[in-house]
């Protein structure tokens, strides 16, 4: 019977986190179950088949590993990676390649919108993990060309905004009572004259030193619904998240049986309708450093089996303004991904910086 509470390592003595180790181990490298006689034979210590036979049972009991059929061979739990993950994972680093690669694509991208940036990111990352690239990131315009206020029904605008980027966003908002139709007209007027080549942080604070002086030019009906206004469109970009997913193709490689290509299916559903996806990552953005999601631990991946690494990135304030990272199976190269994924957040915060 399972304990109820997760093992911790300092549960194992040396053989059993031994045995453990090159259990995962040899789940990560060949993704087939490992019998007593093959362990015995690959193990840094010297234990019997018998021997190794009795601690896989115990830590079977406690839940760090299954037998997939009746074979003797064993696989880690989603505990047992767990456990091997944050206890026993030697992290490696990139070659100088893989760095440079990831330089060369970032530095190339510097002068690219904030869109372009983050998407070839993903795309980067993805060819190198041999995994799907994810990128959960504030949706928002890097400088601003033009913006429009257009009367709807009675009390209702709508805002476009225009990035120099091309990039469109808008937004449905309220009109103060008693403003009059010329007044959309005053207020794009009032706004393109200014606007042009800003930041939407950096044009709110502008229009602040602007409207203290504009009493000659619109009336306070016309001032009070600019600040309002845009205010409200502006602050409602830091609750719209977009998600960009790519590399999907790289996880239908290398499927040995039926049952991972329904897995992936399940996963590639799971992506289509983000919502669980947007909640995930959200909760990535609330810490700093690497962050390691495996299987059942979230609802996104308790039928899919996989596993999501990601690291969150800044803006120039040391704001956290996203994360990216990876969704692989669950025996992803945990070792080489991490420092990849990492590296990549950090040079992104560079540019965005």
């Amino acid at each position: 019977m399972m304990n109820q509470t997760a093992p911790d390592i300092t549960d194992l003595d040396e053989r059993s986190q031994a045995i453990l180790r090159q259990i995962v181990e040899s789940y990560l490298l060949t993704g087939e179950p490992i019998g007593s006689r093959n362990l015995s034979r690959s193990l840094p210590i010297s234990l019997s088949p018998a021997t190794i036979r009795n601690v896989m049972s115990d830590l079977e009991q406690i839940g760090l590993i299954s037998s997939p059929h009746t074979s003797a061979g064993r696989l880690p739990t989603e505990n047992g990676l767990r456990m091997f993950v944050d206890a026993m994972l030697e992290v490696g680093d990139m070659s100088g390649d893989e760095r440079k690669k990831i330089e060369s694509q970032i530095a190339n991208s510097e002068k690219s919108s904030v869109d372009q940036v983050l998407n070839e990111a993903s795309e980067m990352i993805s060819g190198l993990s041999h995994c799907a690239g994810v990128v959960f990131a504030d949706k928002q315009i890097s400088t601003l060309k033009h913006i429009e206020f257009v009367a709807l029904e009675p009390g209702k605008a709508l805002v476009v905004l225009v990035g120099e980027d091309g990039s469109v966003e808008n937004r449905v908002i309220d009109l103060p009572k008693g403003l009059p139709p010329s007044s959309l007209t005053e207020a794009s007027n009032f706004l393109n004259a200014r606007i042009r080549g800003l930041t939407i942080a950096d044009a709110k604070k502008e229009l602040e030193v602007y409207l203290t002086k504009a009493k000659a030019e619109l009336n306070e009906l016309t001032q009070k619904f600019i600040r309002s206004g845009f205010a409200e469109w502006s602050g409602a970009l830091g609750d719209r998240k977009s998600l960009i997913v790519r590399g999907q193709s790289n996880l239908l490689k290398d499927l040995n049986a039926l049952d991972e290509l329904e897995r992936v299916r399940q996963l590639f559903d799971d992506l289509e309708s983000q919502n669980d996806v947007v909640q995930i990552l959200g909760l990535a953005e609330q810490a700093e450093g690497v962050k390691i999601f495996i299987g059942a631990e979230n609802k996104l991946f308790s039928l899919s089996g996989s596993s999501l690494i990601v690291a969150p990135f800044h803006d120039d304030s040391r704001q956290i303004v996203g994360v990216l990272g990876v969704i692989g199976p669950t025996r992803i190269n945990y070792a080489r991904i991490i420092p990849m994924v990492d590296y990549t957040a950090k040079l992104v915060s560079r540019v965005l910086a």
